[in-house]
């Protein structure tokens, strides 16, 4: 009898450190997780926890290795100026990697040091397998067997690790852009015949000029043809630094096709061709794998069920909390306000303070702290700023 009492406590006392209470659990340890952490650090906020399935950064490190910000990067801080890839008020990615347009990999390394900078508590290596909401606020189950009970739950997960894979029947025999680790090394099995890249917006743009500089004939294939068109939201058209290349890059006879009016079906493969059919009976036939480059999915996988949604976009509070689940906030690309989406790192940057101010309003937390990024244009409250057609010139 004392022998099984002896066992029973020490199992009681294994599974109450497994358990652990914080005031906010952030998913996710990129862009947005690391901005929303840095800002609660200036709070003073010390019951909060980053939680990373791989390591900090880790969805820029899995961009192709040639692929670049399209955003620029300037030291232009200390004339009240944020850089435009920064997540925090005090640095700047260009000033730290001395790079305009910085590679995935190099930004990787600016959101590690702004971690160890803040000294942040970020933990790497567990990935959140369900998340719960109760009366007094969360229950999440970790991968490590933990369980976490917290207040609020700030969702920066980002949308990298969805890939559009399965965007019409057949898909499977394609690549999509992100899972590509290299294009240097993805011409090394390629044939003489052109590549097709379905998709013509920056990530399809962006492939086709890294494989003509590789030496490759490029076919871009879209229903619409943002190549074409201008305008002021770089979401929706083709930004500066991409149009620019592109016509750098036609003007020099680079090997690329465009084609637009074209909306792909289906892929078919047969003795290792693939033949490519479009809507208006149009085909296109290359014996190399074809490339997605069709975004990402809309959902927000574990969360997906508490956050109601409308035309497509998510339906937020005006502090980016969800309508239907109280103390569950988002952060990162996937924010949109009146039709207008955040999905650039300086857009939804603007969000983290706002977030940041409900939560520690929520907790009785002194929020002066909060007054720089208000003076350094990081706490974008009003939002009647976002309209669609802001830009005359």
């Amino acid at each position: 009898m004392a022998i099984y009492y002896l066992v029973l406590l020490t199992v009681t006392a294994e599974e109450a450190r497994k358990h652990e209470s914080l005031d906010v659990a952030i998913v996710g340890a990129g862009a947005a997780g690391v901005g929303v952490g840095a800002v609660l650090a200036d709070l003073g906020l010390d019951s909060y926890a980053i939680l990373e399935r791989d390591e900090v950064g880790a969805s820029f490190q899995q961009w192709p290795a040639e692929m670049r910000f399209i955003t620029p990067s300037f030291p232009s801080n200390n004339f009240g100026c944020r850089d435009l890839n920064a997540v925090t008020t005090d640095t700047s990615p260009a000033f730290a990697l001395d790079r305009e347009h910085p590679t995935g990999r190099e930004y990787a390394e600016y959101l590690q040091g702004v971690a160890e900078f803040h000294d942040l508590p970020v933990r790497t290596g567990v990935e959140v397998e369900s998340v719960q909401r109760h009366d007094d606020g969360f229950v999440l189950h970790m991968s490590t067997g933990a369980v976490i009970q917290s207040r609020f739950v700030v969702w920066a997960a980002g949308q990298f690790g969805q890939p559009n894979d399965e965007p019409f029947p057949g898909a499977s025999h394609c690549v999509h852009n992100a899972r590509v680790e290299s294009w240097s090394t993805f011409v090394d099995e390629c044939v003489e015949d052109p590549i097709v890249i379905v998709g013509g917006y920056e990530s399809g743009i962006d492939a086709a000029l890294a494989l003509a500089d590789l030496g490759q004939n490029v076919l871009v294939v879209d229903e619409d043809g943002p190549w074409q068109f201008r305008g002021p939201d770089p979401s929706e058209v083709l930004s500066p630094y991409t149009s620019q290349r592109l016509r750098k890059a036609l003007e020099d006879d680079a090997p690329i096709a465009l084609e637009d009016g074209i909306r792909v079906e289906r892929v078919d493969i047969e003795e290792g061709t693939f033949d490519l059919l479009g809507t208006d009976g149009s085909s296109f036939t290359t014996r190399n794998r074809p490339v997605l480059a069709t975004g990402f999915e809309r959902g927000l996988g574990l969360v997906d069920e508490h956050f109601e949604s409308e035309n497509g976009q998510l339906r937020l509070t005006e502090r980016d909390e969800s309508t239907i689940t109280p103390g569950l906030f988002l952060a990162g690309p996937q924010v949109a306000h009146n039709g207008q989406q955040f999905c650039f790192i300086y857009k939804f940057r603007q969000r983290f303070a706002v977030v940041a101010d409900e939560i520690a309003t929520r907790l009785d937390v002194d929020r002066t702290p909060l007054d720089e990024y208000r003076e350094k244009s990081m706490f974008l409250d009003d939002l009647s700023c976002c309209e669609p057609d802001m830009c005359d010139c």
